[in-house]
């Protein structure tokens, strides 16, 4: 028998019970009272052993999902820093590769430039060379008609 039984059969009892005219207080059987106290006494061990068995089930519960908890938010921290630390790192990349394109604009300019500049020194060398063998070329032909 449970303990809410046992409780309710007590109330019957004393709802049953003789009244003692103008007052409130009933005339209640001692050895009945008595009976229902000890079952009382001896269901309540069992009750009680229940309840705790369930506080201590609701508490490992809730330490359980509280470690859970603690777990799912650091993994959410770890992610959420394994991101920014790669979007740190894929902006910094990109600096370099930005560094690393224009440095190579610039000397790819500077080359261009260079091979232009000896270009047109080889060309003006030639020039002059040309002239000047067009000069005894032209001397040497004034000389044979000279000749003649």
């Amino acid at each position: 028998m449970d303990l809410l039984s046992l409780l309710n059969e007590m109330e019957e009892l004393i709802e049953n019970c003789a009244r003692i005219p103008m007052t409130r207080k009933v005339l209640v059987d001692e050895d009945r009272l008595l009976d229902f106290m000890d079952r009382i006494r001896t269901t309540m061990p069992d009750e009680i052993r229940q309840a705790k068995w369930i506080i201590q089930e609701r508490e490992k519960v809730i330490a359980d999902s509280k470690r859970e908890a603690e777990r799912v938010l650091e993994d959410a921290q770890k992610e959420i820093e394994k991101q920014a630390e790669e979007s740190e790192v894929a902006r910094q990349a990109r600096m370099v590769a930005e560094e690393i394109i224009n440095k190579a604009k610039t000397i790819a300019q500077e080359i261009r430039d260079g091979a232009r500049a000896y270009a047109d020194d080889v060309l003006k060398s030639l020039a002059e060379n040309t002239a000047r063998v067009m000069e005894q070329i032209q001397q040497g032909r004034d000389e044979l008609k000279e000749m003649k």
